[in-house]
């Protein structure tokens, strides 16, 4: 059913993997070294048509200091900030609740509710794009940092959800029974009990969330026109005037807004790993 570890396979497989994984790499990572390049070059050197050759001069601090210096990246990755962590903390809290109640209570619609969450995660949010810039309006939330946090926590509640239910699903139910038989308050099971045994699991979901939101484009685009509170992803335009394309700099902003999803991961990888593995070997 699945295909034989490398190890299994004959010494000319593992020789052609191992010549080919580096060459692999290297294609993955070309884009990403592209940008770099780009940000440690002189303008001069895009003017004049030299975008994938060595630099003629090397301006690494020069371009990433001009970029906190002359531009708005710090509020940008504040503002992206102020959007990401309070996004996390309400969907992963909501998902935890709901995920308790929906795995662990025994109720007639907990089934259809679940299918519900699961539904809500098919829907092309392109769709609803529409609904969603009205609402803002007659809501008097467009164009604020909490209104683009309010309708993210909506959006990713359902797959939060859908990921806590199946991971508190898993656990043994016979701990939640004996607990209650002691007379444990059921919101004590839950905070005491119950989190602590899917620790791994918030860990992992919310690297996923902040990361998902950290990187948003469409949402920022359509729900964010003032430019006093643009999340780093849609400021980065900014950094390009309407007569001067400043593509070096655009390459710097860009690397930095990519630092602090990637600081997160390393951050979390342990719990992360932990979390994405849980329940793997059970059985």
């Amino acid at each position: 059913m699945f295909p034989n570890p490398v190890e299994k396979r004959s010494s000319g497989t593992r020789l052609a993997y191992k010549l080919s994984l580096p060459i692999a790499l290297f294609l993955w990572l070309l884009p990403l070294l592209a940008i770099f390049m780009t940000s440690i070059r002189p303008a001069s050197d895009i003017a004049i048509g030299n975008v994938f050759g060595l630099p003629s001069s090397f301006q690494l601090l020069q371009n990433y200091g001009e970029v906190f210096a002359k531009t708005d990246a710090l509020k940008y990755l504040a503002n992206t900030l102020l959007i990401a962590i309070p996004t996390m903390i309400m969907s992963v809290a909501l998902a935890c609740l709901t995920g308790y109640a929906l795995a662990i209570y025994r109720f007639k619609w907990a089934l259809p509710l679940f299918f519900l969450f699961v539904a809500g995660n098919f829907v092309p949010f392109q769709i609803l794009m529409l609904p969603v810039v009205d609402m803002s309006n007659r809501l008097e939330i467009i164009n604020t940092v909490p209104g683009l946090v309010m309708f993210h926590a909506a959006f990713q509640t359902g797959f939060c959800t859908l990921f806590m239910r199946n991971f508190m699903k898993a656990l043994p139910f016979e701990l939640i029974e004996s607990a209650r038989l002691e007379g444990v308050d059921e919101f004590k099971i839950f905070w005491y009990l119950v989190l602590p045994l899917v620790k791994p699991a918030i860990a992992a979901l919310c690297v996923l969330i902040f990361t998902f939101i950290w990187n948003d484009f469409f949402w920022a685009t359509v729900l964010i026109q003032d430019s006093a509170s643009l999340p780093i992803t849609v400021g980065v335009r900014t950094l390009n005037g309407e007569f001067v394309q400043q593509w070096h700099l655009v390459s710097a902003a860009s690397l930095l807004a990519a630092v602090p999803p990637v600081l997160m991961f390393f951050a979390m990888q342990k719990h992360f790993i932990a979390g994405l593995t849980l329940g793997a070997t059970k059985g």
